[in-house]
């Protein structure tokens, strides 16, 4: 005969893109509250899910079509303030909540208990009764702190067999260890550096905020070199200071922060946990289970980061907060660094926004109140900021097939004379961005994306930094079929490397790029090479800029600086002056003074005036009041419909339907359909349209029943783009 136990409803959030919550039965001897992993059955499958509500609303489903929970999970519940952002995220960027909660516990086999492990602690009486090698043992131990048997070799420069004979004596005591390895702590008693007064009046200032436990957003703008990184050390430092704090840093790109590691050690004596899609499985567990369980103090990250289950988050950094890189653009469409802003909100912390060149968002919201905004103007210690200049192509034309004008050459020869570096930035990857056909003009595209192939000479490849499709380069014209008629146009950084081999056979060269250093090792190795001045002449693209500091580095010379001036994005002017900004940055960070080369053929741009006369002010009033007049961000809102599918003609029916369904109201403007600037990609082809609102205006609200008014054609997938950042 089958017992039945009373039972009660709850709602389960399963990591699934489905519309919402769902309803199951709980035995009431079965302690739940919200926020509790459980498992659960959908369909055939038994899943893990988060207890949503322990006190749903009524529902017309009866209880007895409802399907028991199997079980909960031994694991600390998900913290309310982080139950509370997926739900706003989720309504923010018009994403399913399931589809948000993916990115909270997107770690293979998180719900797994860790296997228990043996450890061994010293229970020495009297250490001068040991022998020489054992003794050596006692004079490494940290405190009473447990250690494994390869550890506590490893610790003493000793073999197993000590080890093992202690055991066997009664010299080190069994311990059972239920869970990972704890990662090691930082230590706040590591001497600080000495700050400048700029610094020491910020960094009181972020130290006050951490102590007053409340929200408050911050930005930390200063020139490059400033010393930015170690005023917000203070604050992790401050943080640290109170036993189970967490910090999040939030950084652009987590392949590139081997100097940011470095500092971070050398100021607390430990490496921060490291978070980001690369990680093995392993590490993923391992970093999320700290982080759930308060083991973790500071996390390092990448946006995903922002999704982890801190349970007392008590700072937030965002570091180059105005990099693009912080938009996810696929899935969840948000912004880290604007996200960043609402987490901390919801856990009550303080947020700062650090930056040399602020984007126009959080400027305004500076200049405004809304941010605490703190300025460092002078770079730290005796560097001073690089003299600039442009060098205008319309007079210094390179000869056919060069790229680099006289001027630019000359300075590079005195530089490498001097026995000081140089840096050569071209935001182009590869050798050539495009391939075609001298004879018959044919172009090689991509066949899966609306995009020219991009030459990469040492593979002897073509490849597409869209979709990855490759192919060798071919002999003959795919379309004319002339022989040895394809040629390379336009430089990429392999081509100026090239040009740069042939003008100073004798220099060292290293080439950064993500072609040329796929994984953190390798920046890290090329990082220090440059840093002992193992190379002569760096030619690079965007990821020289993310603050990197090479005391002999005097010289920057900037390939192609209207690179990016062109095109309908609104953020274009914006973008490069930041992009610029920082790779002068550069130049000249220790004593010896550092120079700018700005090679273009508009002098008289607005960006490159700002740049070569340092009036960024008047340069960001200008984009401002702009913006303001035509309602763009951050004076008013913006969001993107981006249609996609395999067959061209539903995704144009479906785009007409969504323009004939276009609401038609007061403060709010459609724009479109038209195909997307890649109009192809992936095999998918795409079709856009923009809504453009007043600032008052509740874009979700209208999206919503605008999008739920019209149902797709056939295979189509329609997404919606909040506060869209770029515009491919």
């Amino acid at each position: 005969m089958t017992t039945l136990f009373p039972s009660r409803r709850v709602q389960v959030l399963l990591p699934l893109p489905l519309q919402g919550v769902l309803d199951y039965l709980s035995p009431e001897d079965l302690p739940l509250r919200e926020g509790d992993f459980v498992e659960v059955p959908l369909g055939s499958k038994r899943l893990q899910g988060v207890v949503w509500s322990c006190d749903p609303p009524p529902s017309d489903v009866p209880e007895d079509r409802l399907k028991h929970i199997y079980g909960r999970f031994d694991l600390p519940a998900l913290p309310e303030s982080l139950m509370k952002f997926i739900d706003w995220v989720a309504a923010y960027s018009l994403s399913l909540p399931g589809a948000v909660l993916k990115m909270a516990v997107s770690v293979p086999r998180a719900f797994e208990q860790a296997k228990s492990r043996t450890v061994y602690r010293l229970s020495v009486g009297n250490p001068d009764d040991l022998t020489a090698a054992r003794k050596k043992v006692y004079e490494v131990a940290v405190g009473d702190m447990p250690l494994s048997v390869k550890d506590w070799c490893d610790l003493a420069g000793t073999g197993e067999g000590v080890i093992r004979g202690m055991i066997k004596a009664g010299q080190m005591t069994a311990v059972e260890i239920k869970g990972e390895d704890l990662f090691p702590e930082p230590d706040v008693t590591v001497s600080a550096p000495k700050l400048s007064k700029e610094q020491e009046r910020a960094g009181d200032h972020f130290r006050a905020l951490v102590r007053r436990d409340k929200f408050q957003a911050s930005l930390l703008e200063g020139v490059t070199g400033a010393g930015k990184t170690e005023v917000y050390f203070e604050a992790v430092h401050e943080a640290l200071l109170k036993p189970g704090n967490q910090i999040l840093v939030l950084v652009p790109e987590i392949a590139l922060t081997a100097q940011w590691l470095d500092r971070f050690r050398d100021r607390f004596g430990e490496e921060p946990v490291i978070w980001h899609s690369e990680l093995t499985p392993a590490q993923r567990r391992r970093a999320w289970w700290g982080v759930i369980q308060g083991n973790v103090r500071v996390i390092v990250g990448a946006r995903s980061a922002l999704f982890l289950p801190f349970q007392n988050l008590s700072l937030i950094v965002v570091d180059e907060e105005h990099s693009p890189t912080f938009k996810q653009e696929d899935g969840v469409f948000y912004h880290g660094r604007d996200m960043a802003v609402v987490r901390a909100h919801q856990s009550d912390c303080p947020v700062i926004l650090a930056s040399a060149t602020p984007s126009l968002e959080t400027l305004v919201n500076a200049q405004n109140g809304k941010y605490d905004w703190l300025y460092l103007g002078e770079r730290h210690g005796p560097a001073e900021m690089p003299d600039m200049q442009a060098i205008d192509m319309r007079k210094y034309p390179p000869a056919s097939g060069e790229w680099l004008s006289d001027p630019l050459r000359e300075a590079l020869k005195q530089n490498l004379g001097r026995g000081e570096q140089s840096l050569l930035y071209l935001n182009r990857r590869g050798y050539a961005p495009l391939t075609l056909c001298r004879t018959c003009g044919h172009r090689i595209q991509c066949p899966h994306c609306s995009a020219w192939l991009v030459e990469h000479k040492k593979t002897g490849k073509l490849q597409c930094h869209h979709c990855g499709h490759w192919m060798g380069k071919p002999k003959h014209c795919p379309e004319c079929e002339s022989e040895d008629s394809l040629v390379a146009c336009g430089p990429g950084v392999e081509r100026v490397a090239e040009e740069v081999e042939k003008l100073f056979p004798e220099a060292r060269l290293a080439v950064m790029a993500s072609d040329e250093l796929s994984t953190p090792a390798e920046i890290r190795e090329t990082v220090a090479s440059i840093v002992r001045h193992e190379v002569d002449i760096v030619i690079g693209t965007q990821i020289v800029t993310k603050g990197y500091h090479f005391p002999n580095l005097t010289l920057v010379g900037v390939v192609d600086a209207d690179l990016g001036l062109s095109g309908g994005d609104m953020r274009a002017a914006e973008r490069t002056w930041q992009q610029l900004e920082q790779v002068a940055g550069r130049a000249g960070r220790a004593e010896k003074p550092g120079t700018v080369l700005f090679q273009t053929f508009m002098p008289e741009h607005p960006v490159i005036d700002a740049l070569v006369s340092g009036d960024r002010d008047n340069f960001l009033e200008q984009e401002a009041n702009a913006r303001e007049q035509q309602g763009m961000p951050p004076f008013g809102r913006l969001a993107a419909v981006i249609l996609s599918g395999a067959d061209y003609n539903t995704v144009v029916t479906t785009a007409r339907q969504l323009a004939r369904a276009a609401p038609k109201m007061a403060g709010v403007q459609i724009l479109g359909p038209a195909p997307a600037p890649l109009a192809f990609l992936r095999g998918q082809h795409r079709y856009r349209l923009l809504v453009k609102t007043e600032k008052t205006v509740n874009i979700q609200n209208i999206l919503r029943r605008w999008l739920d008014s019209v149902k797709p054609v056939g295979a189509v997938r329609v997404q919606a783009d909040i506060d869209p950042v770029s515009f491919f």
